[in-house]
């Protein structure tokens, strides 16, 4: 795979955000396993801008890595300085199963019902709303509405 080839602008804005970034993949004395580029491409995928440091001394041996780490991921190379080296990606929408059945959790709501004597404190109340229900103003739980469609989108159907 190719690596991603980005505009000086972009490059700059990417080395601005990862400055402040620590080293999610560390490269010790084995180099550069298939185990390591497993995880560079997990970290770039939940990420997409990550550090990588590899504590080797020989800075061509760095460069070369740098290169071969950008063109097998399919990632940027953003920066190589020193130990650190820095790629970006971008990061793959997230697939989602739709699930028809699953409601929202139950939540607990503090509820106030002032009295209609003036003089008297108001009565707090602790209920549980569950995911099908809604809280009234009058501090009552009834059953979700169902969404209403918009007129045009109920013609179109």
């Amino acid at each position: 795979m190719p690596q991603i080839q980005l505009t000086p602008a972009e490059r700059r804005e990417h080395r601005a955000n990862a400055h402040h970034l620590d080293p999610v993949v560390l490269v010790g004395g084995d180099g550069l396993t298939p185990a390591v580029k497993k995880e560079i491409d997990a970290a770039l995928n939940a990420h997409g801008l990550i550090k990588v440091r590899v504590f080797g001394d020989d800075r061509a041996a760095r460069e070369l890595m740098y290169q071969e780490l950008a063109a097998e991921l399919n990632a940027a190379p953003i920066q190589h300085i020193g130990k650190l080296l820095v790629f970006w990606r971008p990061i793959p929408p997230k697939e989602r199963t739709v699930d028809e059945d699953r409601m929202p959790g139950p939540r607990d709501v503090k509820v106030l019902k002032f009295s209609k004597r003036g003089g008297q404190r108001p009565e707090i109340k602790q209920l549980r709303v569950l995911g099908n229900q809604r809280l009234t103003s009058g501090g009552q739980i009834k059953r979700a509405k169902p969404k209403q469609k918009s007129i045009k989108k109920r013609q179109a159907d």
